[in-house]
């Protein structure tokens, strides 16, 4: 194996961390080394950037993941950080409360756009297309299908429940504010 990292060090002056940064996919050739490794290794370039395509596209999907879970745990975070802190704030800080509880809102509302943009890049829209996104799988025609006839109700019907719920909690937020003021 040195002899293969010699030659190659040699035919392509590069160094050996250059080599293990490829290997390790820290970072790529060039054009001009892919050429040259092409040649050395008597392979088509399909064959040679192929291989590391598969890599990388498992890569920029594990990585766009991450972010889709990042971002809707702030959006969760948020939303009850929102609910939790709107009579508080507004019942004991009056006027600054409101203005503090609207820039988390306005924060809140800029968050869930960003997810929306997420959601319409990625190609999903219900709960069940984010979770097979997540885990890394997609769904077929059929059930997407199936999943967009739902979409439009289970918006209304977890809109309607996301209201209700948010003002059941800040009604109780408040009773329990005015008892003790």
């Amino acid at each position: 194996m040195s002899r293969i990292f010699d030659r190659v060090m040699r035919c392509f002056h590069v160094t050996r961390q250059t080599i293990s940064n490829w290997e390790t996919g820290k970072n790529y050739p060039d054009v001009h080394s892919l050429l040259l490794l092409s040649n050395f290794f008597g392979i088509t370039l399909d064959k040679l950037v192929r291989g590391d395509l598969k890599i990388m596209k498992k890569k920029i999907e594990s990585v766009e993941i991450k972010k889709v879970e990042r971002l809707f745990t702030l959006l969760t975070s948020l939303f009850v950080v929102m609910i939790v802190s709107a009579a508080p704030l507004i019942f004991l800080l009056k006027t600054p409360g409101i203005i503090i509880w609207g820039i988390i809102a306005a924060i809140t509302i800029l968050v869930s756009f960003k997810a929306e943009r997420v959601k319409k890049d990625n190609d999903i829209q219900t709960y069940k297309e984010i979770m097979a996104f997540m885990n890394g799988e997609t769904l077929d025609n059929i059930s997407k299908a199936k999943e967009m006839g739902k979409k439009n109700y289970q918006k209304l019907i977890f809109t309607l429940g996301l209201a209700i719920f948010t003002f059941v909690i800040v009604v109780l937020i408040a009773k329990v504010l005015q008892s003790i003021l």
